[in-house]
């Protein structure tokens, strides 16, 4: 564990929602105590309610919980509409496409634009409350506005992210058997345009339960129209009514579903409902960022992913901040691009992922020095543990030494952050996420349901349902079940386990090791492949890595690493280069954790959140057929390209 401790910021304190760790343990007592009374006093603060809940809590057929029943609202109201008296001439949303357009949304614009669309599906689509309408987008701002009008009508939205192929495209719709879907001829990556419709095509050649395509022209490129199947947004939009009335929604109305990847292969449809989803939504914006009412704020996802979704459209809005959404790639036209538009638009929060804070070090290690970045209050990660080299970058040259860096964890079914630094109380660990954030029952338990000790690995669980938790896996509630429910049970009960292992530090802190299924058996010793991984980082040469197990007659599995390195001009010496990386194992860890193959690769398959896909590296080095959905992954060629790569060494 590092001793590096970095405490807030005595100044961003004094005016932060929660100023230390007295006021974080006095929440957590708080919610301890009276769970219920916590939930519901900050449901009824937080939330305005068309019909206020009657119970806060029934856990009478767990794990299928509801929060809030009797309660009645609309989320795309807790978006918009509350605040129009207060803020409609404030931004909602700042847009920055690729090539350097921009777009200032208001709240009102908004409640107009989104008001429209709302109609637009009603009236023309025949879309009701209930049915599916799939969004398969670009970063621009009718993605919003699909998501919030989908909301206005109680319809169910699930975005597909716009990089996936049809393949993966029409798994999802026909899984959540959509009516309508909502794309956009194309957009804009590094200055040049490139398609969408055409993958809704492809998607939609089998038939489906689609009747109806809507396309908002973004690049006017060339596409084929399918007579009675697909209208212009562009052109519908125009004689919309921009007037609107929510629908009414019980709290425990599906809001959307958004598909992740299973071990099986088969993409699973998480579900999240309506009050419990945008209460956390909410709050955690206010509490793990501190954004305050003047504040603009950043977060670089898509809105294909959670991320995007929660912590870009829902939370944002929610509390009413102004949000950017940004087209384009962080280092194109160079990797000032970023710190350019912090100093532009005056970011006080920044949100990106380590791979992300990597390129950028990797590419401009210098750039932001070029900039004023003076107004930067709170920095964020996301998606995996940061590195140490990394975060030290971030934190002193982005942050200048004094901003907080909030390593948040979380996951699609969690619906928001449930492990995070507060940025005025939490003294920060680089590289490890702290502590559960108020409200959430938050334990790394053994095997048998027990608290782990200091320093022993375990598994990362929340031990009572909390508002934004995932309500169900679309269609299948044995494998909602089975998923989250089937492995873990303290005092006989099961709880929910996230998939993660963790380990406490002897100050109750919490460091995430990876996938319990990350783990390898080497002579008897469960090593977790991120402690492996972080002794390969230090390498000087090495610039992303990932370790799985190969199954070895003596060990029972050996340590099979595929490493990226940063010189881009070949390896001068491979056995000198492998003796090096093991030198650095063996100095980090000790011989147990030697590496018996080392690969070298141009990069390794990740999905376009930044998750690296190990089932598919353990097929590899197993030289099995690789049986997985590579639909989701950022390149998906690169799996060819390493499989020969292994071949190659192997020869």
């Amino acid at each position: 564990m590092t001793k590096n401790i970095f405490k807030p910021n005595k100044e961003f304190a004094k005016n932060a929602r929660i100023k230390n760790m007295c006021e974080y343990q006095e929440l957590q007592d708080a919610a301890m105590e009276d769970y219920e009374g916590f939930w519901g006093g900050f449901a009824k603060e937080k939330l305005d309610w068309i019909k206020p809940f009657d119970n806060v809590l029934n856990e009478s057929n767990f794990p299928f919980v509801k929060w809030f029943e009797g309660g009645k609202l609309n989320v795309s109201a807790q978006c918009i509409d509350r605040h129009l008296n207060s803020r409609k001439n404030k931004a909602a949303i700042i847009f920055e496409g690729d090539r350097g357009d921009k777009q200032i949304i208001t709240y009102l614009e908004l409640y107009y634009n989104v008001n429209k669309l709302a109609n637009l599906l009603k009236n023309e689509f025949g879309v009701k409350k209930g049915e599916r309408v799939v969004i398969y987008m670009p970063m621009i701002p009718e993605a919003a506005y699909a998501m919030l009008a989908c909301a206005r009508i109680g319809a169910i939205h699930s975005i597909v992210f716009g990089g996936f192929s049809a393949e993966a495209l029409r798994d999802r719709i026909v899984d959540a058997e959509a009516k309508v879907v909502i794309t956009a001829d194309g957009a804009y990556r590094k200055d040049k345009p490139y398609m969408l419709k055409p993958v809704v095509d492809q998607a939609l050649e089998e038939k489906t339960t689609v009747e109806k395509v809507l396309i908002v022209e973004r690049n006017n490129e060339d596409i084929t129209w399918v007579a009675g199947r697909d209208y212009s947004y562009n052109e519908l939009i125009k004689n919309q009514d921009v007037t609107c009335e929510p629908e009414v929604m019980d709290a425990e109305d599906p809001l959307f579903l958004l598909y992740t990847s299973g071990s099986t292969g088969k993409p699973k449809g998480v579900q999240h409902n309506s009050a419990g989803y945008i209460l956390w939504a909410q709050m955690t914006m206010e509490w793990v960022f501190d954004v305050k009412e003047n504040d603009t704020y950043w977060c670089t996802a898509d809105v294909g992913w959670i991320t995007g979704h929660t912590y870009i459209v829902y939370g944002p809005l929610a509390m009413g901040a102004t949000t950017v959404m940004f087209e384009g790639v962080p280092t194109y036209p160079d990797a000032g691009r970023p710190w350019k538009m912090v100093e532009e638009y005056k970011i006080n929060q920044f949100y990106t992922a380590p791979t992300a804070i990597r390129v950028l070090h990797k590419t401009g290690e210098d750039e932001p020095s070029k900039y004023d970045l003076s107004s930067l209050k709170v920095l964020g990660t996301v998606g995996e543990p940061i590195d140490p080299p990394a975060w030290k970058w971030y934190y002193e040259e982005v942050g200048g030494s004094r901003c907080a860096i909030v390593d948040t964890y979380w996951q699609t079914e969690t619906g928001g952050h449930i492990v995070s630094p507060l940025p005025g109380a939490t003294p920060i660990k680089p590289g490890c996420a702290t502590m559960p954030l108020p409200g959430i029952m938050g334990e790394i338990l053994d095997e048998n349901g027990n608290k782990a000790e200091v320093g022993e690995k375990g598994l990362m669980c929340v031990t009572r349902p909390w508002p934004s938790m995932i309500r169900g896996v679309w269609g299948d509630e044995d494998r909602f079940i089975k998923s989250y429910f089937g492995d873990v049970k303290k005092d006989g009960k099961p709880v929910y386990f996230t998939g993660d292992g963790a380990i406490y530090d002897e100050d109750g802190y919490i460091t995430i090791t990876g996938r319990t299924d990350d783990v390898i058996n080497v002579s008897g010793h469960r090593m977790g492949t991120a402690e492996v991984e972080a002794a390969i980082k230090k390498h000087p040469n090495v610039a992303e890595v990932a370790v799985v197990g190969k199954p070895h007659d003596i060990k029972g599995e050996g340590i099979f690493a595929y490493i990226v390195l940063k010189e881009d001009n070949g390896i001068a010496d491979e056995v000198e280069e492998v003796k090096a990386i093991n030198n650095v194992i063996k100095k980090e860890i000790g011989n147990i954790a030697l590496c018996d193959d080392v690969v070298f690769v141009p990069g390794l398959p990740k999905t376009r959140s930044g998750k690296i896909m190990r089932r598919i590296l353990r097929s590899i080095a197993k030289g099995e057929e690789i049986t997985q959905d590579t639909s989701t992954l950022e390149d998906p060629s690169i799996v060819a390209t390493i499989a020969t790569a292994v071949q190659s060494c192997r020869l």
